[in-house]
């Protein structure tokens, strides 16, 4: 899903018209009315709303007793923070939305934790990252249904699955297409070298490590790249990969019909390869985002959000979204089907998704001030208008910045 995708590029989005809500941290909607009998409403992806539709349709035939309508989000799904701020109480009752916002939603009391029952349901059938990045805090306060995380898409007929394994190999015998700006593309390289945000748990304001040796490694390898002939620095890597400039990019399930276009039987995909970082092979890494439904704790009908919320990402319903939009499912005997086992991008994904692949997107609020900065340091270092002699001072100043309260 494109959920991360456009809020990234928009990262100058302002956390400040968060404010806190009256809502308690103890699920306090089970104290609102579960009687009215107004339809409750559903905001997804513009292009996604025909079909959600047929999935609404569902849900009314097994709750006859509930009504729904299902609306576009206003600004976009990677915006649900923001059209839900606006004004909670005209919001939707159910929205989808990024794991990476649900700690700011949490904390501005438009969501509540879920149930202990849709909690055990949740930690059962569905993946173990993807129970662990719908918390905040230690609670609970997403429905997970899809995983996004980039990987390698790449013409098989000009390398070969060996040639993709090792990043040396792959730009010695092609080109790979990226953009050095966009910080979701490049600063996970900075996990393989060993730097941490926001700590072990993407929640620890205080433990941040990129202001490090580790760190100078990552920005180090990131300016090496200048200089390769087999990289590409492009804010358009479809196209680079249209006109054969490049043979590989890296990018997520979003774009995979557009690959399939482009590619045709040469299609194919791939984990990310493995780089070389101060002497030692790392595995290049990701950054991990989950899709969830989120409700809001403003909803006059509490029984029929949640119902709708656990409804939408059931197994059942996880893989009519695998099969309508390639999104690779959160839910594990969906994901053992034989359709999403045979599906090569939703493969590459599962593998993106473990430990030592991937890091989940933080929920901090302070990810703004992150986004922020780090691409213009990234930029800066890859165009080598960032000397050696200040990678340590500005990465000092990035981690000191996202440490504010």
């Amino acid at each position: 899903m494109k959920l991360w995708k456009k809020v990234l590029m928009c990262s100058s989005v302002v956390l400040a018209g968060l404010t806190l809500g009256a809502c308690s941290n103890d699920n306090s909607n089970s104290t609102l009315s579960n009687d009215n009998k107004k339809p409750i409403t559903l905001w997804v992806a513009t292009d996604y709303v025909p079909w959600y539709k047929t999935s609404v349709k569902q849900f009314e035939k097994k709750y006859p007793q509930y009504k729904v309508k299902v609306a576009q989000s206003p600004n976009g799904t990677a915006n649900a923070k923001t059209d839900v701020g606006k004004d909670p109480t005209k919001a939707a009752d159910v929205f989808a939305v990024p794991n990476d916002q649900l700690g700011s939603m949490a904390d501005a009391g438009y969501i509540n934790p879920l149930s202990p029952k849709d909690v055990a349901n949740i930690k059962k059938n569905d993946t173990a990252v993807a129970y662990k990045a719908s918390q905040w805090k230690g609670k609970l306060y997403g429905y997970p249904y899809t995983a996004d995380v980039q990987f390698l898409y790449y013409n098989k007929s000009k390398l070969s699955a060996s040639d993709v394994k090792d990043w040396d190999t792959l730009t010695k015998k092609g080109v790979v297409a990226t953009d050095f700006s966009n910080a979701y593309n490049i600063w996970p390289v900075m996990f393989s070298a060993g730097t941490k945000l926001f700590g072990d748990s993407g929640e620890d304001l205080k433990g941040s490590t990129m202001d490090s040796q580790n760190g100078v490694n990552g920005l180090k390898w990131v300016a090496e790249q200048k200089n390769n002939k087999g990289v590409m620095q492009t804010t358009n890597a479809l196209n680079q990969l249209k006109l054969n400039h490049a043979q590989a990019i890296l990018d997520g399930p979003w774009d995979a019909q557009n690959v399939r276009k482009i590619l045709g039987k040469n299609f194919a995909v791939a984990p990310y390869p493995t780089i070389t970082i101060n002497g030692h092979k790392k595995q290049m890494q990701a950054f991990l985002g989950i899709g969830c439904f989120g409700v809001n704790s403003h909803t006059k009908n509490v029984k029929a959000a949640n119902a709708l919320a656990e409804f939408l990402t059931s197994k059942e319903q996880q893989l009519i979204v695998h099969t309508k939009t390639g999104e690779t499912p959160v839910n594990k005997a969906a994901q053992a089907t034989a359709a999403v086992k045979n599906d090569k991008v939703a493969d590459a994904v599962m593998t993106m998704s473990k430990p030592g692949y991937s890091v989940i997107m933080p929920k901090m609020p302070q990810i703004t001030t992150f986004w922020n900065e780090s691409a213009p340091l990234l930029s800066g270092v890859y165009d080598h208008k960032v000397k050696p002699a200040q990678y340590r001072a500005k990465l000092a100043k990035l981690q000191k910045d996202i440490s504010k309260k």
